[in-house]
């Protein structure tokens, strides 16, 4: 059954009551939280164990390698594991050649340094490639409310000047209604692919990569609606 009662009407001014309708924006440009890599471990081999075999021990040692650096490293997960058997050319008879396996992971780290660090020393393992980095804010971040804030204030200076010029004073809030704030998408940075010789369960050091994190640029809007004390015209 449809609802018979009607939609609220808006509130429209009056000329004791004028009403303003404006728009807050806000962007500001700060530095980075973290910053996520995709590491991606590949193998392959004549049959299906061999394959599998390097696969898991190239994996478990990028996944030793990455937990080796602690609190630097806030979040590690798989993201996706493939096997997939390499066919001959068709023909009358169509035969295994091969099998290529990866396994692909993602790391976000806080610590610019050691993700310097882990970088090239990830890219430097068998068969290993390394993607990114991305970097980001998280999404509890102080940037998006100070950036909302900045947002609403401007909103208010707004109207403030326009009912002055009028020689009227704001008198009440209608309406904030929140366009949205939230950061960039990731940026992407650099990319690195490595198919070295194995390297030992010590991990030899290679050359700390030296990045500059990007700075994000966060967004707020809101559109507000006011009334204002009588204009004197």
């Amino acid at each position: 059954m449809t609802d018979p009662t009607p939609p609220a009407a808006l509130p429209y001014g009056t000329p004791d009551a004028p009403r303003l309708a404006v728009r807050g924006e806000a962007h500001l440009e700060v530095d980075p939280e973290i910053a996520r890599i995709t590491i991606t471990v590949n193998a392959r081999g004549t049959d299906r164990k061999t394959a599998l075999t390097d696969l898991t021990r190239r994996n478990e040692h990028a996944l030793t390698l990455v937990k080796s650096y602690g609190p630097a490293v806030e979040h590690l997960e798989t993201g996706s594991f493939t096997l997939t058997p390499q066919l001959t050319e068709k023909g009358r008879h169509e035969r295994v050649r091969a099998y290529q396996g990866h396994v692909t992971l993602t790391a976000t780290l806080n610590d610019f340094t050691a993700l310097g660090e882990l970088t090239t020393r990830l890219a430097d393992l068998e068969l290993t490639r390394v993607d990114g980095p991305w970097w980001d804010l998280r999404p509890d971040s102080p940037a998006h409310r100070t950036a909302r804030t900045r947002a609403v204030q401007e909103a208010v200076q707004r109207a403030r000047e326009y009912a002055e010029a009028l020689g009227a004073r704001l008198d009440a809030v209608l309406e904030i209604a929140d366009l949205g704030a939230d950061g960039q998408p990731h940026q992407q940075g650099y990319g690195f692919a490595a198919g070295g010789a194995a390297r030992s369960a010590s991990f030899e050091a290679a050359p700390a990569l030296d990045l500059e994190p990007r700075r994000q640029t966060v967004r707020a809007g809101v559109n507000a609606r006011f009334t204002m004390t009588r204009p004197v015209l």
